[in-house]
């Protein structure tokens, strides 16, 4: 008469005992192994949770992170196109270096000559635009109403194009304007809204053009009106600030708060507000009037800047070489001037994206890293708990491949499941931290860095099970059975 043996007793017994029809033994099955991975996480859900918590976190801060760089990137180029792209190179009196201090009185500043220069000598210029600012953030005045800018610059017309200055209402001073100095000039959207009144204030876009402003006790007759820069973000706040309140409107309801002031200086960028709050004037007009009568007015105009937009970017390096020696000569060997490149911009905002992407990253990975452990530790335990489902199904046949693929494919399930619920949660993280903290820019949530979130999520769901996965592939089938 044959006789079992207590092994085989022992595994007939615990194969009464637990339902192994879901469970894929020899030869596993990977979607069995998902489909068991999911019942897992369902079968403990407040604990699965916990587990997922770390790499919910991560995921949506390594998105709302890249969001938010992306959104303060997008607006930095807009402000840098703006004030004249990567083309435009800016010629800036300065003091004499301490080597030439001996030489200071022979020092003659920027004149006109030198721009002159400039345009015959440099054939890669294509504008060279001087200027003359008035110092001293001079007053303007109408309607009882007074505004101090410092962008008070006297110019020839051509500096429009070179600034990316674009008249909305009336016109730019001509060359009969600059030869007799007349008292004209052209002013921004800032300038109207300071002096004139803003639209959301009056109910109507006033439009200056004809009236009567001083500056410095010297009135001045406004003939144009630059167009309103502003940033995206500024853009889609004022258009849903009007359409609300034409809705307001169209209701017949009172509004029930009062006008809303503009952003001004600490709201979007600075260089829009720059541009907002110019005032532009026939160069001649500005010597005639500010310069020339003071007591210690030079024999000839003396520039403030001198701005150069080239042709082709790509040969800056050599048109700076050119323009340098051109003043070296007119100069006589001072060197009383400087340069400054947007290029210099465009680094440093690619060294910003750089940095703000690596810190960010770190800040992610760590998250990343602590739902790792968690993960880890959690599949430890779930081991613990199946030590005898694990001993039953090595004694029915399955291999330690088997064992240590479905270890690893229940981890990369937690950690995927995670993952797509941090990319969406990314979203009301995103605009938690911007309404916490704006930038002055929208942030833009990309493809790219949800691709990459994800993948990191099933990057640690993989490296987190695999000791986990070993440990279990290698357990001993005897002691398995044995244990209790």
């Amino acid at each position: 008469m044959k006789t079992e043996s207590p092994q085989t007793s022992a595994v007939e017994s615990l194969l009464s005992e637990l339902d192994l029809t879901d469970l894929p033994v020899g030869g596993t099955n990977l979607i069995n192994a998902v489909a068991v991975g999911l019942k897992e996480i369902w079968a403990h859900k407040f604990r699965s949770a916990l587990t997922m918590l770390g790499i919910v976190l991560g995921v949506s801060s390594l998105i709302a992170m890249s969001a938010m760089v992306k959104g303060m990137e997008i607006g930095q180029k807009e402000a840098l196109l703006a004030s004249g792209g990567l083309r435009k190179v800016r010629l800036e009196a300065q003091s004499v270096p301490v080597q030439q201090r001996h030489l200071r009185d022979f020092a003659r500043g920027m004149t006109l000559s030198d721009a002159t220069a400039i345009e015959a000598g440099v054939p890669d210029a294509e504008i060279v635009a001087p200027e003359m600012r008035l110092e001293d953030n001079p007053t303007l005045a109408a309607n009882g109403k007074l505004f101090r800018t410092y962008m008070t610059l006297g110019v020839y017309p051509k500096q429009a194009a070179v600034s990316e200055h674009v008249v909305q209402h009336g016109r730019i001073f001509n060359d009969i304007d600059a030869d007799e100095a007349r008292a004209v000039c052209v002013i921004g959207t800032g300038i109207r809204d300071e002096l004139f009144g803003r639209p959301e204030e009056t109910g109507t876009e006033v439009i200056p053009i004809g009236k009567t402003m001083t500056i410095n006790g010297q009135p001045f007759t406004i003939i144009g009106m630059f167009q309103l820069y502003e940033g995206e973000q500024d853009r889609k706040a004022r258009l849903a600030a009007a359409a609300a309140k034409a809705a307001v409107l169209a209701s017949g309801k009172k509004e029930t708060t009062g006008p809303q002031r503009g952003r001004g200086r600490g709201g979007g960028s600075y260089a829009f507000w720059i541009k907002n709050n110019t005032v532009y004037m026939p160069l001649n007009t500005m010597w005639q009037r500010f310069q020339s009568s003071r007591s210690n007015a030079p024999a000839e105009p003396r520039l403030s800047t001198i701005e150069i937009k080239l042709h082709d970017f790509d040969r800056l390096n050599q048109s700076l070489v050119k323009i340098r020696n051109i003043m070296l000569v007119n100069h006589r060997g001072i060197e009383d001037f400087s340069f400054r490149t947007l290029e210099d911009w465009g680094e440093d905002i690619d060294r910003f994206v750089r940095n703000a992407r690596l810190s960010g990253s770190l800040i992610a990975g760590i998250s990343l890293f602590v739902g790792g452990i968690g993960i880890m530790n959690i599949m430890l335990a779930s081991i613990s708990e199946r030590i005898r489902e694990i001993g039953i199904r090595k004694a029915v046949g399955a291999g330690d491949l088997d064992i240590f693929t479905q270890i690893l494919v229940e981890s990369t399930v937690i950690a995927l499941v995670g993952g797509l619920v941090g990319l969406l949660a990314s979203r009301f993280v995103v605009k938690a931290i911007a309404w916490v903290a704006p930038t002055g820019n929208d942030p833009v949530i990309t493809w790219t860095a949800m691709g990459v979130a994800f993948a990191f999520a099933a990057g640690v769901g993989v490296l987190a099970g695999l000791f986990p996965a070993f440990k279990a592939a290698r357990m001993n089938v005897i002691q398995a059975l044995r244990y209790d």
